[in-house]
């Protein structure tokens, strides 16, 4: 029997990105026809993960151009495609399920789609986030933790990573703000995701964030921090966003607390450590720790387990004694983003074992 336009869109999904695996509840159908009508399900099925005119996709489909290029264009309206805009042309894509479908419906999701979603995290997908973090998110350090003259690369520097944009938009975070609507909001600040490039420009034209100048940008970086925020980049060296995510909300953090050693999985290139001389046992930085890395040993001072540390650093800024440090992991243990998102997800498709071959089936969002 044919499969219908939901289970052909579900497939689809699986190709991009983190994926969109099947669960035996059929969870991620009821998620799907809740965001889609079956008209649009069949029109994101047309898509490809390379840009298209309406006209192209009209060509394909063998419809009116007109009627195409109206029902795109409310599609990316609604977070169900991705566009950008050319002069006086409009190019679509498809979008994966995350970055995607997710994030571009903040604030349009209702309650029952919010739970369905919770749902499909819990079953199934917090074990795929788990499993490919590290290609799809990195963590990188709180400026303030490094030592003063020790080198830190530029992709691992989140000031230097706005400094190099020339557009910087600030988004609300889709997962605390999901949160909040669920009635679970943990009180951090909501307005923290930055978008680079062409994925700030769909977030412009859709109303999704605002655009901000660097020195705004940076205000925010330093307040997100301050209030215990991981600051998490694409996992490339030019990324299309910069996520500031914490342990309550964050899909792919709750994901990474899930799993026995974070370390192993998580893009990180530095870990904390103490000095037990100087360590009061004051407990902050139990607190600020995302991962539950930091715990308290049999003589009530801080000790650091480098199977949970993800390296983010804010253990580092807050403890009053100085008796933390972030260093450098060894450096057989060191990794380099890949250059751009094209590569990223190209490295993140091999690494679920699919066919790169057909560039359609890898989304850039115009990067």
């Amino acid at each position: 029997m044919e499969k219908d336009v939901f289970h052909r869109l579900r497939e689809q999904l699986d190709q991009y990105s983190m994926g969109f695996p099947a669960t035996d509840t059929g969870v991620e159908i009821d998620i799907l026809k809740q965001m889609f009508t079956e008209e649009e399900a069949a029109m994101f099925t047309a898509l490809t993960g390379e840009l298209e005119t309406p006209a192209a996709v009209a060509r394909r489909i063998n419809r009116p151009i007109e009627e195409v290029a109206a029902l795109l264009a409310d599609m990316a309206r609604k977070g169900l495609a991705f566009s950008r805009r050319k002069g006086e042309s409009v190019e679509y894509s498809a979008v994966p399920f995350v970055h995607g479908l997710l994030e571009f419906r903040v604030g349009r999701t209702d309650k029952n789609t919010v739970a369905l979603i919770g749902k499909y995290f819990k079953n199934k997908f917090r074990q795929t986030l788990a499993d490919h973090s590290a290609s799809f998110l990195r963590t990188v350090p709180v400026q303030q933790a490094i030592p003063v003259g020790h080198h830190v690369a530029a992709y691992d520097d989140a000031r230097e990573i706005l400094k190099n944009q020339a557009q910087i938009v600030v988004a609300d975070c889709a997962c605390r703000k999901q949160m909040v609507e669920v009635g679970r909001g943990c009180g951090k600040p909501i307005e923290t995701c930055f978008m680079f490039g062409p994925m700030a420009q769909y977030y412009i034209d859709h109303g999704l964030g605002r655009q901000i100048d660097l020195e705004e940008a940076l205000a925010i970086l330093t307040k997100v921090q301050e209030a215990g925020l991981v600051t998490q980049p694409a996992s490339a060296w030019n990324p299309f966003a910069m996520c500031n995510c914490c342990g309550d909300c964050c899909a792919v953090l709750r994901a990474l607390n899930k799993h026995p050693r974070p370390a192993e999985v998580v893009f990180s290139n530095y870990q904390a450590r103490i000095d037990q001389d100087k360590c009061s046992g004051c407990e902050i930085c139990l607190d600020r720790c995302q991962m539950k890395a930091v715990s308290l040993g049999e003589d009530n001072l801080a000790v650091v387990d480098l199977d949970r540390c993800i390296g983010c650093g804010l253990c580092v800024t807050t403890c009053p004694e100085e008796a933390i440090s972030l260093v450098p992991k060894p450096k057989e243990l060191h990794r380099c983003p890949p250059a751009d998102t094209r590569e990223q997800m190209v490295c993140l498709a091999r690494e679920r074992g699919l066919d790169v071959g057909d560039p359609r089936r890898i989304v850039t969002y115009g990067f």
